[in-house]
């Protein structure tokens, strides 16, 4: 979350960065708290002081033997005004940080100011437009005729939005994953393999809750959340934790299932793979020194773009605006793939900076070595990367005319075979 000291220094630029992202929410709500909470504090420690110089007089008076009755009386009433203050206090600052739960984070002074994902920016694309000379066919009709998957018995099990991933579509789904993980870790990321569910407390962290409950599958009587994706254990691992200045970063890579009710998104194009409650992903995720973030992001990034060039898949990078950011980011890339079936661009990865905002929610921290103080560390993630889309655009890319579909050669030793057919 923010830190409510920047409400306090600067309210219009907080205000304004907010506008630009969205959100219309006003901040003086917010710092009518923040100062409630300040006067009531000073008003206690007054309290407080007074109450230990009475006790210091009290016991003085019975050192002399002197009569302390109404001082005694005096300070069982100061001790009752001061629990009841207590009180009113810990219910304010309960106020207070339930209002800055809610609250998104800043983006970053060098993210495009724009309103959606229209005045998303193109940064670069990646090699050439897949070129044919023969009628395409799409995904769904590749994956059906070569029997990759079968939507309609996902259906029957779990409703629509589950897909059944069958024979050769299996083994595919597997070796990406595999080809992923590794691809990874050679590059020096620590693999993780989380829990698929997890506390409130774990996607507070990360900033889905309290926000966006809705778009959460929750179990009950445990509470417990499907996770939207491995972002949500991977960050968690460190929360209430003091890492050392030297241990930083720590990158983690981790596949999980990702679970996403998708509460918005009626009227958007759901068919196959381009949308679903239920799908698998590599996940990248970093903690860093403040100072050397944004680079970071940027390597992160490259990361994740390096799974698509050695795929040999089209591909372009969006800066996303301000208006498009996600909840907790200060700063995101997209990376989009061509599915030329679709005739059409597909999101695979988000790459995200979210500077200390997730770091103060989980209050995970670290220990500069100059001068011992702890302060919160940087927080970073990336899909490394999602398959659904991944999927769609090697089907569509690498068909061929007798409707086979060559794997890339690196994709070979995961499945087992040069092609689908």
């Amino acid at each position: 979350m923010l830190p409510i000291t920047i409400f306090r220094t600067d309210p219009d630029l907080v205000e304004k960065r907010l506008a630009d992202k969205g959100e219309t929410s006003a901040i003086a709500p917010l710092l009518e708290l923040d100062q409630q909470i300040r006067q009531l504090t000073t008003e206690l420690n007054n309290m407080r002081a007074e109450r230990n110089s009475t006790s210091e007089e009290i016991a003085r008076l019975k050192r002399a033997q002197a009569d302390a009755g109404d001082m005694i009386t005096s300070m069982r009433r100061l001790s009752e005004r001061i629990k009841g203050e207590e009180g009113r206090l810990a219910e304010l600052q309960t106020r207070l940080k339930a209002a800055l739960e809610l609250i998104p984070n800043l983006p970053h002074a060098s993210v495009p100011v724009g309103k959606d994902e229209k005045d998303n920016v193109v940064v670069r694309h990646w090699g050439p437009a897949p070129d044919f000379d023969f009628k395409l066919e799409n995904h769904l009709d590749l994956g059906t005729k070569l029997g990759l998957f079968d939507f309609d018995r996902g259906s029957k099990i779990a409703g629509s939005g589950f897909p059944l991933y069958t024979g050769l579509g299996a083994r595919l789904e597997r070796g990406l994953i595999n080809f992923m993980l590794d691809f990874h870790v050679e590059r020096g990321f620590t693999e993780i393999f989380p829990p698929f569910m997890t506390r409130y407390e774990s996607s507070l962290t990360t900033g889905q809750l309290p926000k966006f409950a809705e778009d959460m599958y929750r179990t009950e009587p445990d509470e417990l959340y499907l996770i939207p994706t491995a972002e949500v254990p991977v960050t968690n691992i460190h929360r209430d934790e003091i890492l050392d200045e030297g241990e930083l970063p720590r990158f983690y890579t981790a596949y999980s299932a990702c679970f996403r009710r998708e509460a918005g998104s009626y009227g958007k194009d759901t068919r196959g793979f381009l949308r679903l409650h239920q799908f698998n992903k590599v996940e990248l995720v970093k903690f860093v020194r403040p100072d050397d973030s944004y680079d970071e992001l940027e390597t992160l990034t490259a990361q994740a773009e390096a799974i698509l060039q050695t795929l040999g898949l089209h591909y372009r990078v969006l800066e996303l605006c301000s208006g498009d950011l996600s909840f907790a980011a200060a700063k995101c890339y997209d990376l989009e793939i061509w599915a030329p079936g679709e005739e059409k661009w597909l999101e695979v990865s988000s790459c995200s900076n979210f500077e200390s905002f997730q770091a103060r929610r989980g209050n995970i921290r670290y220990r500069r070595e100059a001068d011992k103080k702890v302060d919160f560390l940087h927080t970073l993630n990336g899909s490394g990367v999602a398959t659904p889309r991944l999927l769609v655009a090697l089907l569509e890319t690498y068909q061929t005319p007798d409707g086979t579909v060559r794997l890339p050669e690196v994709l070979v030793p995961y499945v087992g075979q040069k092609e689908l057919k």
